[in-house]
């Protein structure tokens, strides 16, 4: 059963080629942390802040495309964890079907930001159980 999440703290580090979001658990004290390249951080930093650019940028085009396609942009869900690295679905629904389509987390995230009202984000179970572990 996926864990809903929300995103609790965006660090920006202009020194570092690793930023870090976090995501904390709704229902709970669990929080999550993500390495993300700096444009998916600043993609969600814009979109959290509520600044406009003149022209869509990438996250934007593609929140566009898909709803000017008929699909229905539904939630995120962090499914996996293989070899160090995140495995991410952004689910969309059209015409009836429920599509899932394979994302980094932080691409899936910056989209999920960008839609109004902004997508579910969940996490798989056994993947915070194993991040849960690594912080120990």
């Amino acid at each position: 059963m996926p864990v809903a999440m929300q995103l609790s703290r965006i660090i920006i580090s202009e020194i570092n080629d690793q930023q870090v979001i976090y995501l904390k658990e709704i229902e709970g004290d669990r929080t999550f942390p993500i390495l993300i390249g700096i444009f998916e951080a600043t993609s969600i930093d814009r979109h959290v802040r509520g600044v406009e650019t003149p022209r869509p940028l990438t996250h934007d085009l593609l929140v566009q495309t898909i709803e000017s396609l008929g699909g229905e942009l539904q939630d995120v869900v962090i499914n996996e964890l293989r070899e160090h690295t995140y495995y991410a679905k952004l689910r969309v629904r059209q015409d009836g079907e429920l599509i899932e389509i394979d994302s980094r987390p932080s691409d899936a995230i910056a989209v999920a930001v960008t839609c109004v009202p902004q997508l579910p984000i969940y996490v798989a179970e056994d993947v915070l159980n194993d991040v849960m572990r690594e912080q120990m």
